[in-house]
C-alpha cells in the first residue's frame, strides 16, 4: 500500500460535517419519526424536536445524555481527523449544558486500501482529545467498507433542571457565539491543495478546541438555549433555535467572526458546494442577503462553535464568566418577536 501518496480527503464528497444530509431530505427522512418510540415520561430529550442529543432522566438529580456523531474525514492526517471527530462528538453533550463521562468509537476503514496503522493514528488522535475532556474511549465498532468514516457515541451526565435546549430562547435574548467561522471554507481549500500551512493549523485548532464551557453554561439560569452550529451552517442552526422558541432574530452580519485567513479564500470562490445546499434550504427563511455573504451564513462548520441565547440583563454575568473561562464569546444577534422571515440578517 503507498499510504504516503494516499490522501484521506480524496475518499469524501463533503468533508466532515459538510456531508451531512441536506435538510430538506432528512426532513423527509425523519417526518414519521414520531411514530418510532412508545412514551416515555422519563425520555426527557427525544426525537420530537431537533436537538443536539438525547437526555433521559435516571434520577430526580440525575440525567443521562447520549449521543452518536461520525463522519468522512475533512483532513489527510488521521491523527488530526482522529482529533477533530472526537471533539464534535463531545461537543452534543456540551451543547446540552452536561459532562460527558465516556464514549464508544464508530469507525469504517478501508482495510484494501489504507492500511491498519492510519486507523490505529485516528483512534490515537481521538484518544488524546478524550483525555483532555476527562473522557474514556470504552469501547466501539468497526467495520471494513469503501469509505474511511470516524466518530464516537458519547454518553454523558447533567441535572435535569440544568438541560439546555435548542428551543427555549426567549424574546430579546442575546445570541453569542463561542468559535469562529470558517472551517468549511478552510477544509475545501485543503482538498483543492490551496491551503497554505499556518491557514490548515489554524483550522484544526480551532475545529479541536472543545466546547467544555458548555459545562458551565449549563448551570447559569441566564442561559435560555444552547446549540452547537455544525453542518447547517450558522444560518441553519439559528434558524433551528427560532423556529423551535417560536421566534425570528436579527443577525448582524459584520458581528459574525472568520477565522484568520478564510476571506482570502471566499474572494477566490473558494468554498464548499454544501454551503449552496444549505442555502437553498434557509433562503425562503431569511432577508437581507444579497451576495456571497451566505458564505459567511451557510458554510458548515465541523466542531463549530455554541450558539448561545443570555438574558440580556445578565449580559456582564456571562460576558464575565467567559473571560474567567478563557472562553471566546462574540455577541452577533438578538431573538425577537416571530416575523415575516425567521432570520433578518442585518448588514450595515
Amino acid at each position: 500500500m503507498e499510504n504516503e501518496a494516499i490522501k484521506l480527503t480524496q475518499f469524501s464528497e463533503g468533508s466532515g460535517c459538510g456531508c451531512k444530509i441536506a435538510p430538506a431530505i432528512l426532513e423527509e427522512i425523519l417526518s414519521g419519526s414520531q411514530t418510532w418510540q412508545r412514551p416515555d415520561a422519563n425520555l426527557l430529550v427525544g426525537n420530537h424536536q431537533k436537538d443536539d442529543a438525547a437526555v433521559y432522566q435516571l434520577s430526580p438529580d440525575l440525567a443521562m445524555i447520549n449521543t452518536v456523531d461520525f463522519f468522512t474525514p475533512i483532513v489527510d492526517d488521521p491523527y488530526d481527523f482522529g482529533r477533530i471527530a472526537a471533539a464534535n462528538a463531545l461537543s452534543d453533550v456540551y451543547a446540552m449544558g452536561g459532562v460527558p463521562i465516556f464514549a464508544n468509537a464508530v469507525l469504517s476503514w478501508p482495510v484494501e486500501k489504507l492500511a491498519p496503522a492510519l486507523a490505529a493514528k485516528v483512534l490515537e488522535g481521538a484518544k488524546s482529545i478524550c483525555q483532555q475532556a476527562g473522557v474514556t474511549i470504552a469501547g466501539g465498532h468497526s467495520i471494513a467498507a469503501k469509505d474511511p468514516i470516524f466518530g464516537l457515541s458519547v454518553c454523558g451526565t447533567i441535572h435535569p433542571q440544568n438541560i439546555k435546549s435548542n428551543s427555549t430562547a426567549q424574546e430579546g435574548d442575546l445570541i453569542y457565539l463561542t468559535k469562529k467561522i470558517g472551517i468549511g471554507v478552510l477544509a475545501t481549500a485543503l482538498k483543492r491543495g490551496k491551503i497554505n500551512p499556518e491557514d490548515y493549523q489554524e483550522m484544526v485548532n480551532t475545529a479541536c478546541q472543545l466546547n467544555s464551557i458548555g459545562q458551565h453554561l449549563g448551570q447559569q439560569d441566564f442561559v435560555h438555549a444552547m446549540t452547537d452550529v455544525t453542518g447547517f451552517g450558522l444560518l441553519g442552526h439559528l434558524i433551528e433555535t427560532c423556529e423551535g422558541a417560536g421566534l425570528s432574530a436579527d443577525l448582524h452580519f459584520k458581528d459574525i467572526p472568520l477565522i484568520k485567513g478564510v476571506q482570502s479564500y471566499i474572494d477566490q470562490f473558494i468554498f464548499p458546494d454544501n454551503t449552496y445546499r444549505n442555502w437553498n434550504a434557509y433562503s425562503p427563511k431569511t432577508s437581507g442577503v444579497n451576495g456571497m455573504e451566505l458564505v459567511h451564513l451557510c458554510d458548515p462548520q465541523t466542531s463549530g462553535g455554541l450558539l448561545v441565547a443570555i438574558d440580556p440583563a445578565q449580559q456582564a454575568a456571562f460576558e464575565t464568566l467567559m473571560q474567567i473561562e478563557q472562553s471566546p464569546a462574540y455577541l452577533i444577534g438578538n431573538y425577537k418577536a416571530a416575523g415575516e422571515k425567521v432570520v433578518d440578517v442585518l448588514i450595515a
